[in-house]
């Protein structure tokens, strides 16, 4: 039976155990923090086959720019000099074009599917339990000018076959009717999904754990054994593994493992934060992404979890509370009946998305290894295309057709 080590024990890695296991493999996960601690655990557990158009877009540049100059703004790129944070941001700055839109919707849109589905199939099977619904989603908006650009993506989403509904404030209250909402209108994406992502991490868990599958925590990789092409072992601050095949998977600390083999892997850490309001009544149905604020809300059984910013400061998990006072004074001008106080820090959740300078993730073989594979790069999606990249994955060791075009999240395309 060959092995299988993944590195990183978050969303992406093990569900690339849960499906490496299924195909006969046998499978170790190390992680250098407890599995309970990564970054998919506080997500905001949306499942967005409505978010199709990348990070990097024309104006996403001047926006971030304008929103620097805000203590409290939902983005923020921590200044310094670094040849990599520079490579990113010029990386980024050139794939923020149309032609780059266009090429990354199908994409975008085909993997995002495909992960709604396998999500639907664990969600049917009686292995793993984790507060599945499919309510959609809506983006709120309080101004005319976002609710021009809004309508312009609904018009992208509805011609890629995403069902896209322009909703007036009334017909947004139509949909909370426990919970006054003050907008303008929004976008209803009916096809959109959420989860608890905690319970779904520790579904996982256990899961792979009653499978015999080796779950190394608190396990640091500090190094690699190399024959030619291959990796043959995985160093740790306990000791030496050996593997036939290893998967990276480790979110925003990929890039400190590939220079480890000599590889720069272009990819930042985007730090988010969120709280829970718990046994929340009133609360809201429908998950929420409240445009201006870049803020969200999902409601998460008897909870509700709010989450928001991306602040680009390394690999930084110090909790900022200027952005977390942001996502704070976002709630009430969009809920105005929901309580909106500033959270004590020790409540505050923060973790590291690791995104990437076009906004796709990094799944498939590293160029230069024959036994080596990707699976990073997700951003803020990374819960929502855990199970499609765990099964693309798997797919790929297995030496099966893949289900998508890979191409598009080639490691290799910045070279």
């Amino acid at each position: 039976m060959k092995h299988v080590g993944i590195i990183g024990g978050g969303v992406i890695g093990l569900c690339s155990a849960y499906y490496l296991e299924k195909a006969g493999y046998q499978v170790t996960v190390f992680d250098r923090n407890a599995l309970t601690d990564g970054c998919s655990f506080g997500n905001a557990g949306m499942i967005v086959p409505s978010h199709i158009i990348p990070l990097a877009q024309p104006g996403m540049v001047a926006k971030g720019m304008r929103m620097l100059l805000r203590s409290t703004s939902p983005f923020y790129i921590k200044p310094r000099l670094n040849a990599d944070l520079l490579r990113w941001g010029w990386l980024f700055y050139k794939h923020s074009t149309p032609e780059h839109v266009e090429r990354s919707i199908p994409a975008l849109r085909d993997i995002s599917l495909l992960s709604k589905k396998l999500y639907q199939e664990l969600a049917q099977s009686a292995e793993l339990s984790f507060g599945w619904e499919e309510v959609g989603l809506l983006m709120l908006y309080k101004t005319a000018t976002a609710e021009h650009e809004m309508a312009e993506e609904a018009e992208v989403a509805n011609r890629a076959g995403i069902e896209a509904r322009q909703l007036s404030g009334a017909q947004v209250q139509d949909l909370e009717p426990e919970v006054r909402v003050n907008v303008r209108g929004g976008i209803y994406y009916p096809g959109d999904a959420h989860l608890t992502p905690g319970s779904f991490i520790r579904a996982l868990v256990d899961y792979l754990k009653k499978h015999n599958v080796t779950l190394l925590e608190k396990q640091e990789v500090t190094g690699f054994s190399r024959s030619g092409g291959r990796i043959t072992s995985v160093r740790t601050i306990t000791g030496e593994h050996t593997v036939d095949e290893l998967v990276v998977a480790a979110g925003a600390w990929s890039p400190e493992l590939t220079r480890l083999l000599g590889v720069s892997l272009p990819l930042q850490g985007g730090k988010g934060y969120s709280f829970m309001l718990r046994n929340q009544r009133p609360n809201i149905r429908v998950p929420a992404i409240m445009l201006e604020a870049r803020a969200t809300a999902t409601p998460m059984g008897a909870d509700l979890r709010f989450a928001g910013t991306l602040e680009v400061a390394g690999t930084d998990l110090s909790v900022n509370m200027n952005r977390v006072r942001g996502i704070v004074n976002s709630i009430q001008n969009y809920y105005p009946d929901l309580p909106a106080d500033l959270p004590e820090v020790s409540k505050v959740w923060s973790g590291l998305r690791p995104c990437s300078p076009d906004g796709l993730p990094y799944i498939g073989r590293l160029t230069g290894f024959d036994n080596l594979t990707l699976a990073t790069g997700h951003g803020m999606m990374g819960v929502s295309l855990g199970p499609a990249t765990g099964k693309l994955v798997a797919d790929m060791l297995t030496h099966q057709n893949p289900i998508l075009d890979l191409k598009p999240f080639d490691s290799a395309r910045f070279r």
